[in-house]
Formats: structure tokens, C-alpha cells, sequence
């Protein structure tokens, strides 16, 4: 089995693609240990020392250090626990039926006008958005709109959760798209 990995923009999360599917459709943060006792997989990686955060997407695993640790160091033994995993034939997940991560959308019922934005900009995200943040082993996800204020909230997970750039990519890239195709879009925020 090679497994491959790949940069991302956070220095402390590297991207690793197993080369099979890890979760096929949907995704799946884990944010600790207590979180992980629903996927072997990421059970055995937080039993790494430095591993902070495990990130599971279709096709790729996203993992978060300690700011202590450096990559020459962790990295064997996160790629030692993923062969093992696969070559142990243990599920990704103990509940496959489980759903997948639910988008932390806020539960607010869109009208008229407001309504028709809110769909503009999922479609907007999803066709434009999420397929680039996921090549950097990351996801972003709608929140919510403000229409009084125009402002447009997002979840950030994976490798862009805590992101140095992440700022960055909210403002310059995703603000200025979201503005140039809903005018009435004044700002982008991330949901903390």
C-alpha cells in the first residue's frame, strides 16, 4: 500500500490519501480521543502523541499536530497507523449508516427573497467552494445568511479549521466570489 501526502495550507495539518476510499461519500472531524470511539481509524491515530485533530474525507485523511511537534517526526507513525488499519480490515467507521457530518447549518427557516439567496449561495459553495478547499484536504460549509447585514457565515473543517490562511482565503477568494455573483452579499465570516 502507498499512501501519499500532501501539503496544505495550515502547517500543522498534512493531507494523506491511502490511495482507496476512507469514507467514499461525506465526511467526518474528530476533535479528540472521546470524539474518535466512532472510527477505528481515527481511534488508532489520536494514540499518536501530537496528533490534535483527524479529518476524514472520501478519499483522503487530514491530520492536525501539536504546535510542539514537527512533521519529520509524526509523520511515520500516522502513516504506520493508516497501513495498519487498512491491512487489519477494520471499518473506517463501527456505524457505516451512520450520517455523515452534519453541516452545523443554523436552524433558520429562509422566506422569499431571502430564500432564494441562501440557495444561490449552497450552489455557489458547493460547485465552486468545496471542491478547492477539498483539494487542500479541508471543507467549508454554508451556515447561515444574514440578509439585513449581508453577511454569510461558514463552518471551516479539516485543514482549514485554525488555518493561518484561512482569513485570507475567506476574504480574498471566497468574499469577493460570493460578492461578484450575490451583490448582495457585504461580508463572509467563519463560525467559531
Amino acid at each position: 500500500m502507498f499512501i501519499q501526502t500532501e501539503s496544505t495550507p495550515n502547517p500543522r495539518t498534512l493531507k494523506f490519501l491511502p490511495g482507496r476510499d476512507v469514507l467514499g461519500a461525506g465526511s467526518r472531524e474528530f476533535g479528540d480521543v472521546d470524539a474518535a470511539a466512532a472510527s477505528p481509524l481515527a481511534e488508532a491515530l489520536f494514540a499518536i502523541d501530537g496528533v490534535e485533530r483527524v479529518y476524514l474525507g472520501g478519499d483522503f485523511i487530514t491530520i492536525t499536530k501539536a504546535e510542539t511537534l514537527e512533521w519529520p517526526h509524526l509523520k511515520p507513525h500516522v502513516l504506520a497507523a493508516i497501513m495498519d488499519h487498512y491491512t487489519s480490515g477494520r471499518p473506517v467507521l463501527l456505524d457505516a449508516s451512520a450520517p455523515a457530518d452534519a453541516t452545523e447549518e443554523a436552524d433558520i427557516v429562509y422566506e422569499g427573497e431571502a430564500a432564494n439567496i441562501v440557495k444561490e449561495l449552497k450552489d455557489l459553495i458547493e460547485a465552486r467552494v468545496r471542491p478547492a478547499v477539498a483539494r487542500d484536504g479541508g471543507d467549508i460549509t454554508f451556515h447561515s445568511w444574514d440578509h439585513e447585514e449581508g453577511v454569510v457565515k461558514l463552518n471551516m473543517r479539516g485543514a482549514c479549521a485554525g488555518c493561518p490562511s484561512s482569513t485570507l482565503t475567506l476574504k480574498q477568494g471566497i468574499e469577493n466570489m460570493l460578492r461578484h455573483y450575490v451583490p448582495e452579499v457585504n461580508r463572509v465570516e467563519q463560525v467559531v
